[in-house]
């Protein structure tokens, strides 16, 4: 990753249930751990209740869900995107997932177990396809 990309990076202002100045947002902030150098893409939704932390480094595209809380089957859990990993837009990351450091999710993909690190996963659910 090139150190130019976050040559002016400052942490974000995030309000409860409000956007920020990158236009997304966190419900349930205190349970949000962001590293430095991290990179949230517009209209991404953060459920913190039950523990998020986005290690440094880290990429979430656009419009992608995390959720630390699923109301729909009562799973709960924290989720822990690792340094350096990379979410693709459009992919929903469920309760009590973690995704290992340098990992790639592809866009639109619904992961609902671990991904270890160094491996890129995809689909609904996402798979591991490759090891980097």
């Amino acid at each position: 990753m090139s150190s130019e990309r976050f040559k002016e990076w400052v942490m974000p202002k995030i309000e409860e249930g409000k956007l920020t100045q990158y236009n997304w947002l966190v419900q349930h902030k205190k349970g949000l751990v962001l590293g430095e150098k991290t990179d949230i893409g517009a209209f991404t939704y953060i459920n913190a209740k039950n523990g998020v932390e986005i290690k440094e480094l880290c990429q979430v595209g656009s419009h992608c869900s995390i959720y630390s809380e699923s109301t729909i089957d009562g799973k709960t859990g924290k989720v822990i995107l690792e340094k350096n990993s990379r979410i693709g837009s459009h992919t929903v990351i469920m309760p009590g997932v973690t995704i290992g450091e340098n990992s790639i999710i592809g866009a639109h993909s619904f992961v609902n177990k671990d991904i270890p690190a160094n491996v890129v996963a995809i689909g609904c659910p996402a798979k591991v396809i490759k090891k980097l």
